[in-house]
């Protein structure tokens, strides 16, 4: 709800200094080609999603996301022990972390979601830490292989979409570290304020 005020601010605030400045038609003008540029973007976007979505599809069905669930659990069990007693919630944590690992930030949002409301079960609407910490590892997620930034490249007409792998995997493993150790330092600092 916070967004649609922003928004409608946004828009409103844009058309009154437009009809103040005298530049309403170029106001408009710029709204039209954001449009056709959004509607562009999503067509453009909407073939490598619909691959990597498929890849992941397939993944599934050959079984090969259960032998990543085997690959990820030693990891996952370290992270999150309590989460991975649960075969389903391992399941879908590694689901989200290969999802996530192939760029698929819109694939991975429904395992995420699906191993939240597992791992929230009984905690009567507070999270937990390994919740928390679940939360900020999709967020600031590891990518191999950024496809979505890459598709976004493409559309923009870059000749080599992928030329950005080195800093994309320096950045997300950077980001995925600084998190899960800001997590796991305020899981223990909230542990010693809980008792």
């Amino acid at each position: 709800m916070a967004m649609a005020w922003i928004w409608t601010g946004m828009v409103v605030l844009s058309l009154v200094f437009g009809v103040l400045n005298g530049t309403i038609g170029a106001v408009s003008a710029a709204a039209m080609e954001g449009a056709r540029a959004a509607v562009e973007l999503c067509f453009s976007m909407a073939g490598i999603l619909c691959l990597w979505s498929g890849v992941m599809a397939v993944m599934e069905r050959c079984g090969l996301t259960r032998g990543l669930s085997r690959l990820f659990s030693p990891l996952l069990r370290r992270l999150m022990p309590n989460a991975c007693r649960d075969r389903e919630t391992l399941s879908a944590l590694s689901a989200n972390l290969s999802c996530n690992l192939l760029g698929l930030g819109n694939a991975a949002t429904p395992l995420g979601i699906q191993a939240a409301r597992r791992m929230a079960r009984g905690t009567e609407g507070t999270a937990t830490d390994e919740l928390c910490l679940l939360v900020v590892m999709n967020t600031a997620s590891i990518q191999l292989l950024p496809t979505t930034i890459a598709g976004v490249r493409a559309a923009c007409g870059a000749a080599e979409p992928f030329d950005i792998l080195p800093a994309v995997w320096l950045a997300s493993a950077l980001s995925v570290t600084a998190g899960v150790g800001a997590a796991k330092l305020l899981s223990r600092f909230t542990g010693k304020i809980r008792n």
